[in-house]
């Protein structure tokens, strides 16, 4: 039988509602937690290792915890109330996973193909941002992301929740803008930095040997190391009235023209 947890005061589930809520615990205890079948399948197959499995039964029943065993998951029916106080949004299917986090130091990125295309965004803070920038990454399939001079914590719930489960199916890596261009420098990448100013219109350029394409904030845009590490800085003709588009958009617009000139591949 399961052991089951019935309060929000025992002593498990306050540290793990601190995991949900504070960046710092999840950064000492390198652990986190997901919500979601989905979530948690794209975990499991990135090949997270997955510490505990709270489920509340009226949505996930026993049987389907029972199934966790399969890849040696210890699993935790709770309550309502349990349930509630950690779950981050409404429509979770009543489970709950404490993971161990991965490291996303830049040595240990690994490339897989010989001509990589790499999505690196300067400084994003917006979760909801960074999410669709990996949902966009995921989509088109891209060798990379690496988020320079991070803001945000990349296990925070926001940021799981907004990329749909994308955190855990593409090799991510965090460091500093001076360490990212260094190291594609190393690897001989063609940096092509998305800003306004002396830029050539995005559709002009090759992208069909290794390329970075760097994206910033839309408020205020790449740093001017980007700006001097460029082969080229690039940009997206506007046809309307403002003169910038969601970080997430450019960066979709930007990563399919290299995919299209890749044939796709």
């Amino acid at each position: 039988m399961n052991k089951l947890i019935t309060s929000v005061s025992n002593p498990l589930i306050k540290q793990l509602f601190l995991l949900k809520e504070k960046a710092r615990e999840r950064k000492r205890s390198e652990k986190f937690l997901i919500e979601g079948k989905r979530e948690l399948s794209l975990a499991i197959k990135a090949g997270y290792a997955i510490e505990t499995l709270l489920f509340f039964p009226d949505l996930f029943s026993e049987s389907e915890a029972s199934a966790m065993a399969h890849y040696n998951i210890d699993s935790i029916e709770i309550s309502k109330v349990v349930f509630q106080k950690l779950a981050h949004r409404d429509t979770t299917e009543g489970i709950i996973a404490v993971v161990k986090s991965k490291s996303h130091k830049l040595d240990a990125l690994k490339l897989k193909q010989k001509n990589p295309l790499i999505l690196v965004a300067e400084a994003p803070e917006k979760p909801g941002n960074i999410g669709a920038l990996l949902r966009t990454a995921d989509a088109a399939n891209v060798d990379a992301v690496i988020i320079a001079n991070p803001k945000s914590d990349l296990y925070n719930p926001n940021i799981i929740r907004s990329s749909v489960g994308c955190v855990f199916t593409t090799e991510i890596a965090m460091a500093t803008s001076e360490e990212v261009i260094t190291y594609l420098q190393q690897y001989n990448f063609n940096i092509f930095s998305a800003i306004l100013q002396e830029s050539e219109p995005y559709y002009t350029q090759d992208y069909t040997l290794p390329t970075a394409i760097v994206v910033g904030t839309e408020a205020t845009g790449l740093t001017q190391e980007w700006r001097n590490a460029a082969k080229q800085n690039i940009s997206i003709p506007m046809q309307g009235i403002i003169d910038s588009m969601n970080v997430s958009v450019a960066a979709g617009i930007l990563i399919f023209e290299a995919k299209r000139q890749r044939n796709f591949e």
